[in-house]
Protein backbone atom coordinates (compact mmCIF):
# COMPACT_ATOMS: atom_id res chain seq x y z
CA UNK A 1 0.00 0.00 0.00
CA UNK A 2 1.50 3.26 -1.03
CA UNK A 3 1.93 6.09 1.77
CA UNK A 4 0.19 9.10 1.70
CA UNK A 5 1.97 12.48 -0.20
CA UNK A 6 0.66 14.56 2.86
CA UNK A 7 -0.12 14.33 6.63
CA UNK A 8 -3.47 15.80 8.00
CA UNK A 9 -2.59 18.97 10.43
CA UNK A 10 -4.46 18.02 13.45
CA UNK A 11 -1.64 14.93 12.93
CA UNK A 12 1.12 17.16 12.96
CA UNK A 13 -0.17 19.95 15.22
CA UNK A 14 -0.33 17.16 17.81
CA UNK A 15 3.30 15.89 17.46
CA UNK A 16 4.63 19.41 18.20
CA UNK A 17 2.55 20.15 21.27
CA UNK A 18 4.20 16.95 22.70
CA UNK A 19 7.64 18.24 21.77
CA UNK A 20 6.63 21.98 23.12
CA UNK A 21 5.52 20.26 26.28
CA UNK A 22 8.14 18.05 26.71
CA UNK A 23 10.73 20.71 26.51
CA UNK A 24 8.87 22.46 28.94
CA UNK A 25 7.98 19.46 31.16
CA UNK A 26 11.85 18.74 31.47
CA UNK A 27 12.82 22.85 31.84
CA UNK A 28 10.00 22.67 34.95
CA UNK A 29 11.04 19.09 36.30
CA UNK A 30 14.44 18.99 35.67
CA UNK A 31 13.71 15.07 34.40
CA UNK A 32 15.46 14.85 30.84
CA UNK A 33 13.67 12.05 30.16
CA UNK A 34 10.85 13.38 28.86
CA UNK A 35 12.67 14.39 25.84
CA UNK A 36 12.92 10.96 24.93
CA UNK A 37 9.16 10.78 24.24
CA UNK A 38 8.89 12.85 21.01
CA UNK A 39 12.78 12.08 20.01
CA UNK A 40 11.99 8.16 19.86
CA UNK A 41 8.45 8.69 18.39
CA UNK A 42 10.30 10.97 16.30
CA UNK A 43 12.98 8.04 15.44
CA UNK A 44 10.43 5.55 15.06
CA UNK A 45 8.63 7.53 12.69
CA UNK A 46 11.79 8.47 10.20
CA UNK A 47 13.16 4.92 10.35
CA UNK A 48 10.10 2.91 10.55
CA UNK A 49 7.32 5.34 9.18
CA UNK A 50 5.32 4.33 12.38
CA UNK A 51 5.17 7.85 14.35
CA UNK A 52 3.07 6.52 17.51
CA UNK A 53 2.22 9.91 18.46
CA UNK A 54 0.30 10.73 15.17
CA UNK A 55 -1.06 7.38 15.46
CA UNK A 56 -2.58 7.88 18.51
CA UNK A 57 -3.94 11.63 17.71
CA UNK A 58 -5.35 9.71 14.37
CA UNK A 59 -7.61 8.03 16.75
CA UNK A 60 -9.35 11.09 18.16
CA UNK A 61 -9.89 12.31 14.62
CA UNK A 62 -13.99 12.06 13.92
CA UNK A 63 -13.46 13.06 9.76
CA UNK A 64 -11.65 11.31 6.94
CA UNK A 65 -8.59 11.94 6.82
CA UNK A 66 -8.72 13.56 3.37
CA UNK A 67 -10.64 16.02 4.61
CA UNK A 68 -8.02 18.14 7.24
CA UNK A 69 -5.78 20.59 5.79
CA UNK A 70 -2.78 18.37 4.63
CA UNK A 71 0.59 19.17 5.53
CA UNK A 72 3.53 17.73 2.90
CA UNK A 73 5.16 14.61 3.44
CA UNK A 74 7.90 15.27 2.43
CA UNK A 75 8.16 18.81 4.18
CA UNK A 76 7.33 16.84 7.52
CA UNK A 77 10.08 14.72 6.93
CA UNK A 78 12.88 17.00 6.73
CA UNK A 79 11.10 19.43 10.01
CA UNK A 80 11.42 15.95 11.80
CA UNK A 81 14.99 15.61 11.25
CA UNK A 82 15.47 18.71 12.78
CA UNK A 83 13.52 17.80 15.64
CA UNK A 84 15.31 14.80 16.49
CA UNK A 85 18.38 16.11 15.73
CA UNK A 86 17.83 18.89 18.13
CA UNK A 87 16.09 16.90 20.46
CA UNK A 88 18.57 14.26 20.77
CA UNK A 89 21.65 16.94 20.83
CA UNK A 90 19.73 18.34 23.82
CA UNK A 91 19.14 15.32 25.70
CA UNK A 92 22.70 14.29 25.60
CA UNK A 93 23.75 17.44 27.11
CA UNK A 94 21.38 16.93 29.94
CA UNK A 95 22.65 13.75 29.95
CA UNK A 96 26.45 14.48 29.68
CA UNK A 97 25.70 17.81 32.32
CA UNK A 98 26.21 20.32 29.69
CA UNK A 99 23.74 22.42 30.72
CA UNK A 100 24.36 25.65 27.97
CA UNK A 101 23.76 22.50 24.99
CA UNK A 102 20.50 20.90 26.50
CA UNK A 103 19.22 24.28 26.80
CA UNK A 104 19.93 25.81 23.62
CA UNK A 105 18.93 22.39 21.49
CA UNK A 106 16.06 22.35 23.67
CA UNK A 107 14.60 25.73 23.52
CA UNK A 108 15.64 25.78 19.70
CA UNK A 109 13.31 23.20 19.01
CA UNK A 110 10.50 24.28 21.43
CA UNK A 111 10.76 26.95 19.83
CA UNK A 112 10.74 26.14 16.24
CA UNK A 113 7.56 23.57 17.21
CA UNK A 114 5.75 26.79 19.05
CA UNK A 115 6.10 29.10 16.41
CA UNK A 116 4.96 26.22 13.57
CA UNK A 117 2.00 25.95 15.76
CA UNK A 118 1.15 29.41 15.63
CA UNK A 119 2.08 29.16 11.68
CA UNK A 120 5.55 30.05 10.92
CA UNK A 121 7.47 26.82 9.73
CA UNK A 122 11.41 27.60 10.09
CA UNK A 123 11.96 24.28 8.92
CA UNK A 124 9.68 25.33 5.41
CA UNK A 125 11.92 28.05 5.44
CA UNK A 126 15.12 26.51 5.99
CA UNK A 127 15.07 23.70 3.46
CA UNK A 128 13.57 26.51 0.77
CA UNK A 129 16.59 28.48 1.48
CA UNK A 130 18.61 25.38 0.77
CA UNK A 131 16.97 24.96 -2.39
CA UNK A 132 17.38 28.06 -3.37
CA UNK A 133 21.27 27.78 -2.37
CA UNK A 134 21.04 24.57 -4.55
CA UNK A 135 19.55 25.67 -7.40
CA UNK A 136 21.46 29.41 -7.64
CA UNK A 137 24.93 26.98 -7.34
CA UNK A 138 24.01 24.98 -9.84
CA UNK A 139 22.82 27.24 -12.37
CA UNK A 140 25.97 29.77 -11.60
CA UNK A 141 28.12 26.35 -12.88
CA UNK A 142 26.30 25.59 -15.88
Amino acid sequence: MARASSIPRPLVRTNQWVIVLAVVATWLTGIHWFLLIPLVAGLMGLFTGFHPIMRVARLFLRKPLSSYIPEDRDQQQFNQWIAVICLALGWLGYLLHWTVVAVVFTALVAAAAFVAILGFCVGCFIRYQWTQYRHRRRTRTS
